[in-house]
């Protein structure tokens, strides 16, 4: 087999569902209506985060960084895919799968700490109300975010460099839909020892210590609800917390069952359509999920919709 180094890689083809031409148009038609709800829905809840004067709490500077977030993610690969779907040219240049490569890992690492924020916000919110405003400022919020939107992007672009830096053998056909680590990692014949290192530590990081830490507080958040004397106190306390736990849940379960599910299951159409549904549908939902269970969010959002009907 002929060995090409990383200098004589031009393009990758994306394989994606070229064998079902049918599949990919009913694909097209969906992701296309989730990827405008998305875009749609996420710009909202930044627009009403920052024109509402009583949604400027952590809680919902969180929320419009969740929401921007999954903006650029979502951008990073779906635009390229639906052209790819009505296309029999399905390539990306080596850079354009580098920097898909990175911003998918780097959203991807963000939302994972960035929902850790999110459930401490809560626990200290519920827990610890009267030194909440104290504990939870403006600068400890700025900080925090811009420091993981910074380390996650650091680790991202180190993961990216190490990997389209190894020789790329034979054939660069890529099975999936995007520039997803895993599967050019296929593609290379070289010692993939120091990438394999820092992807074990990378999910490490990413996965169970994040999920750890949101179980606990949500632990502690339970046992604190439960001293709540009153019914109407408990349900208020649940309230605040339960679309963050949604979308926990449903971040976590999708990840999940893509990534640590039997390799068997790999070949199956049904799994391969969920690996493209997905990372479309759980931004999707986010916007959803916390305008539908949060009254705050509805109430500013028919105040900020109110005030741009007056004004015309």
């Amino acid at each position: 087999m002929e060995t090409l180094n990383m200098t004589e890689v031009c393009v990758f083809f994306l394989k994606g569902f070229s064998a079902y031409p049918v599949l990919e148009r009913l694909l097209f038609l969906f992701c296309s209506a989730m990827y405008l709800v998305t875009l749609l829905g996420n710009t909202a809840i930044v627009v009403v985060s920052v024109l509402d004067v009583h949604l400027h709490t952590p809680m919902y500077f969180f929320l419009s960084n969740l929401s921007i977030l999954d903006i650029c993610y979502t951008s990073s690969f779906t635009p390229l895919m639906l052209v790819h779907f009505l296309s029999t040219q399905k390539t990306i240049s080596f850079i354009g799968c580098a920097v898909q490569m990175c911003v998918g890992l780097s959203m991807g690492s963000t939302e994972c700490l960035l929902l850790v924020f999110m459930a401490c916000d809560r626990y200290l919110a519920i827990c610890w109300p009267l030194q909440y405003p104290v504990l939870m400022n403006r600068q400890l919020c700025l900080w925090l975010v811009g420091a993981v939107w910074g380390f996650s992007f650091l680790i991202s672009l180190t993961e990216t460099v190490i990997t389209m830096r190894l020789p790329f053998c034979g054939h660069h056909v890529i099975n999936y839909f995007a520039c997803e680590i895993l599967a050019v990692l296929k593609l290379t014949c070289g010692d993939t020892s120091v990438i394999e290192a820092f992807l074990i530590v990378d999910s490490i990081l990413m996965l169970p210590m994040p999920l750890t830490l949101i179980c606990l507080s949500y632990t502690l958040i339970l046992v604190s609800i439960l001293r709540i004397p009153s019914a109407a106190g408990r349900r208020k306390a649940l309230s605040t917390c339960s679309a963050h736990l949604t979308v926990v849940v449903l971040f976590y379960g999708a990840f999940i069952y893509v990534y640590m599910k039997p390799k068997s299951t790999e070949t199956h159409i049904y799994h391969k359509v969920f690996t493209v549904l997905y990372p479309v549908i759980t931004p999707m939902l986010n916007p959803v999920i916390y305008s539908l269970r949060n009254k705050e969010v509805k109430e500013a959002a028919k105040k900020v919709w109110s005030r741009i009907w007056t004004s015309k």
